[in-house]
């Protein structure tokens, strides 16, 4: 073997140790998205939050994350995609001790709001810098669809790692596994990563992240706490200072040469269908998870381990339709695989509706395996299907785009259905608190007023599925007749 062999095959063995060191921060920005969903009624128990800050709590997260996504991308690339990493993965790690020894509900949303500040930074960069390390466009496709398993993997085992670990340890523990993986990655990256900087003509638009941020926020907390307490005029001023903010945001991206967000590009149909699939199937994830978290323990009385195991068999085959995705699409094509994903889901999600207070858990494993196949689907297709309803020289912001597609549907999923659901729990519950789990926590209550309040649980549960399996019913059809039939090679 030459030396330029050797060189070559060290060098090989390098990136794939590099890809390795970087799937550990993906993995837990994806399953941070998620690891609280059964962990919320030992939070409620111990700190007990009102129930607009146990909604805050679950979703602040993808809110931050999702809002600076766009804009920290673009940053790293002028100032160091590396320099970005290890910044976000130590900020990242000192939310996660944060919010682990957090003792009030404010602090632990402050703490999910400094992780999400440093995940913004290291889903961008993280791809970046897997783009650097293979040349070979071969290689690089690999190590990207490795990436791309392990995103969905991470928000597909975050319930089950969560549950193992409640079963174990208090409820901080959650937060603390991130702990070895960040303070691993910062010793190890500087000496298997290389930078990547790109720096472009264009710096970012501050006024539009502001814009943006604040503007989603506001909106966010209005339909929150309105959902939670009643309409007053503070939740309706935030209401419309939110939507006017995000009109202009929307009406300064058109106008600026470089906007933070190309909205032109929603000029593609196909490109808007990949893009409403992004954040559908993740609002539909994200809702379910957390609320079927609630109904297993809360309603059906299991044990948080015994709600992991549960969830176990929907996310093998989640991970397994993600990682099996491309072959999906060489027998039936990419247009007839995201159809397929929408109806997957919608049809999954239908069989939540004959779920009971008495029994439950064969319907919720049929229901996890069926919008599973969707989901795995739909993870894989979306950046790729918008990427390529784009001119080549737009991809990179097609893909910015797909990306914060994802982390906006996590955060909303919960944010809207979850207060559509409390809505109807403070619409048809017994009255004596915001939450189920407040109300079962309350000493003294009879037989009566704990069966009328699992039923109004069940009954905003079943509106706010029968909402996601609607409109991601309606986006299958939307498909159907946007995205048009491939031409035969």
């Amino acid at each position: 073997m030459t030396t330029l062999d050797l060189a070559a095959e060290r060098a090989g063995r390098r990136a794939w140790l590099g890809l390795l060191i970087v799937l550990g921060p993906v993995a837990l920005v994806a399953m941070d998205g998620s690891v609280l969903y059964l962990a919320m009624p030992g939070i409620t128990s111990a700190l007990t939050p009102t129930t607009g800050q146990a909604l805050w709590i679950l979703d602040i997260y993808g809110f931050v994350v999702s809002s600076l996504l766009i804009a920290f991308g673009s940053l790293g690339d002028r100032h160091g995609r590396l320099r970005f990493l290890l910044t976000g993965a130590v900020v990242f790690g000192a939310g996660s001790v944060g919010a682990a020894f957090s003792p009030s509900p404010e602090l632990l949303i402050a703490s999910r709001a400094l992780m999400g500040l440093g995940g913004a930074t290291l889903l961008p960069s993280g791809l970046a810098i897997i783009g650097g390390l293979f040349p070979d466009p071969r290689q690089r496709s690999r190590a990207i669809g490795v990436f791309a398993a392990t995103f969905a993997a991470g928000f597909a085992a975050g319930p089950v790692i969560g549950g193992l670990l409640l079963s174990r340890y208090a409820w901080g523990s959650v937060f603390l596994i991130n702990i070895p993986v960040v303070v691993l990655f910062v010793a190890l990256a500087p000496f298997l990563l290389r930078e990547v900087r790109t720096a472009g003509p264009a710096r970012v638009d501050a006024l539009s992240v502001a814009l943006s941020a604040v503007g989603i926020l506001l909106a966010v907390y209005a339909v929150k706490t309105a959902a939670a307490e009643g309409l007053t005029a503070t939740q309706a001023v935030c209401g419309v200072t939110g939507t006017a903010l995000l009109l202009w945001f929307a009406r300064r991206q058109l106008t600026l040469e470089h906007p933070l967000l190309d909205l032109r590009l929603f000029r593609d149909r196909v490109f808007t269908v990949a893009i409403l699939t992004g954040v559908l199937s993740l609002v539909a994830w994200a809702a379910t998870g957390y609320l079927t978290g609630t109904y297993l323990q809360s309603v059906l009385g299991h044990g948080v381990l015994a709600a992991a195991l549960l969830a176990l068999p929907g996310a093998a085959v989640l991970t397994a339709a993600c990682v099996g995705a491309s072959g999906v699409v060489d027998r039936i094509g990419k247009r007839s695989a995201l159809i397929a994903s929408h109806f997957f889901i919608g049809v999954g999600l239908l069989l939540l509706l004959l779920t009971t207070t008495g029994q439950g858990v064969p319907v919720f494993i049929a229901s996890s395996v069926v919008t599973g196949v969707g989901y795995g689907l739909s993870f894989s297709l979306v950046a790729d299907t918008a990427v390529a309803a784009v001119p080549a020289e737009r991809a990179g912001s097609a893909a910015s785009i797909a990306e914060t597609s994802n982390e906006l549907g996590n955060a909303l999923g919960i944010s809207l259905l979850g207060s559509l659901a409390a809505l109807c729990f403070r619409l048809t519950g017994p009255g004596v608190a915001g939450t189920l789990d407040e109300t079962l926590d309350t000493p003294g209550l009879s037989a009566t007023t704990l069966a009328e309040a699992e039923h109004a649980f069940l009954t905003g549960l079943h509106v706010a599925i029968g909402v996601a399996s609607a409109l991601c019913l309606a986006l299958g059809v939307l498909a159907v007749r946007w995205v048009p039939k491939e031409q035969p090679s």
